[in-house]
């Protein structure tokens, strides 16, 4: 099964590693600097233009991808019929 993370853009369900808020994860130095160091190393994939929300990381074909997303991650957890875990 596949997952769209709009304007075109989707991703195999499998290769999903996990699914972020951009806000509420983002407090976090490390995972700015995750996503600093992503960035760097062109696995970033903007997805849209819009105000971004989340972000999807995936394991594509053994290398990590990094989707910014402009839904939020209710939405694409649910598009994806995953389950939600709060810690």
């Amino acid at each position: 099964m596949y997952l769209h993370l709009g304007n075109n853009t989707i991703v195999r369900k499998d290769d999903i590693i996990g699914i972020f808020d951009l806000d509420k994860s983002t407090v976090s130095y490390k995972t700015r600097d995750f996503l600093a160091q992503g960035e760097k190393e062109g696995r970033i994939v903007n997805v849209s233009a819009e105000l971004p929300k989340s972000f999807v990381i995936c394991r594509e074909n053994g290398e990590i991808r990094i989707y910014i997303c402009q839904l939020a991650p209710v939405t694409l957890i649910r598009r994806a019929g995953l389950s939600q875990t709060t810690g």
